[in-house]
């Protein structure tokens, strides 16, 4: 699809959203992880405030687990209008645009705190980004911090050469390359089954991944690592959103505001919790030894060397503000 074409396909689609919003809005949220997953528990709990706050003007339904538009769908879907706000996890799109994956430079940003940091001098030129793609970021929620799944012991890359390796960014299958093994992209919502029949065999993700997906079922250990902590957001159709109201606007941005924090402060109280349900059945839950992390974190520091090569200005002024706080 051409830029003027997909342009043509946003205006008309997200115009007739509005226009049939001007009685009730009744929007569809699709969203890529399982409903018993904190990020979708608290888009319900989003989609609730919205309701309240705005005396039930925007009423929004969510569709958890990839089932009204599958992950990789979800972002071009609200582009286009044909989903008024969904969520994704924003790294998802750094082959889009490279400054999005601002929340995956290795080892920079390993707590929650500087995760909050980070995000707090990224979003306005995160933002700027989103709105040339029709879009507009209400909150954003972190993931716990990213450690990595294999079926076997793993001391060095010499164990990983060869291992399919679950990808679902350009940096989790930059990784992979850097350790000899072979990135295959797998949504979350698929990950079971892809462990299941040998579409791979490791992947990097937080604990919540691996509990939600009971991948005791097919891996013996997840080191502990703490790479970063990515980020999902919820976005709303730009057009779909500046036809509303200022007052609704407000309504859903306070929604928004709330939400955000209480995904924050849920994603950190869970952290050792999913843990501790990955040694409870079955896994050894252990942090990486001194080779592996060294080869790691030598592989991050690449990586962010590249991505700043690759962002240019953005990119340095984002880490250079962070460094500076």
């Amino acid at each position: 699809m051409n830029k003027m074409t997909l342009k043509a396909t946003v205006a008309s689609a997200a115009l007739a959203v509005v226009a049939a919003g001007a009685q009730a809005e009744k929007w569809d949220m699709p969203m890529a992880y399982a409903a018993s997953n904190y990020h979708s528990e608290m888009g319900v709990v989003f989609a609730d405030k919205v309701r309240d706050y705005t005396g039930g003007d925007v009423d929004i339904t969510v569709h958890a687990g990839g089932s009204l538009f599958k992950g990789g769908e979800i972002k071009r879907a609200v582009q286009t209008g044909q989903a008024p706000i969904g969520e994704r996890l924003m790294s998802a799109h750094t082959n889009e645009e490279p400054l999005l994956g601002w929340d995956n430079l290795p080892f920079l940003a390993t707590s929650y705190a500087d995760n909050d940091k980070l995000w707090a001098v990224a979003k306005d030129k995160v933002n700027a980004k989103l709105a040339e793609q029709n879009l507009v970021t209400l909150y954003s929620c972190p993931w716990p911090g990213q450690g990595f799944y294999f079926k076997k012991e793993v001391n060095s890359s010499e164990d990983t050469q060869g291992v399919k390796f679950r990808s679902y960014n350009t940096a989790t299958a930059t990784f992979a390359e850097e350790l000899g093994m072979i990135p295959v992209q797998v949504e979350a919502a698929e990950l079971s089954q892809a462990l299941a029949t040998g579409v791979v065999d490791a992947f990097i993700s937080s604990g919540s991944t691996g509990y939600d997906r009971k991948v005791w079922e097919q891996l013996g250990y997840y080191y502990k690592v703490n790479a970063w902590l990515p980020r999902n957001y919820v976005m709303v159709n730009k057009q779909v959103w500046d036809g509303l109201s200022a007052d609704t606007q407000a309504a859903i941005q306070k929604a928004a505001d709330e939400t955000g924090a209480a995904c924050t402060a849920k994603s950190e109280e869970l952290a050792n919790w999913y843990f501790e349900q990955l040694e409870a059945n079955g896994m050894k839950v252990v942090e990486a030894g001194p080779e592996f992390r060294a080869e790691l974190e030598a592989i991050g520091a690449k990586m962010t060397d590249e991505w700043l090569a690759t962002v240019g200005e953005d990119g340095q002024d984002i880490v250079d503000a962070f460094k500076a706080n």
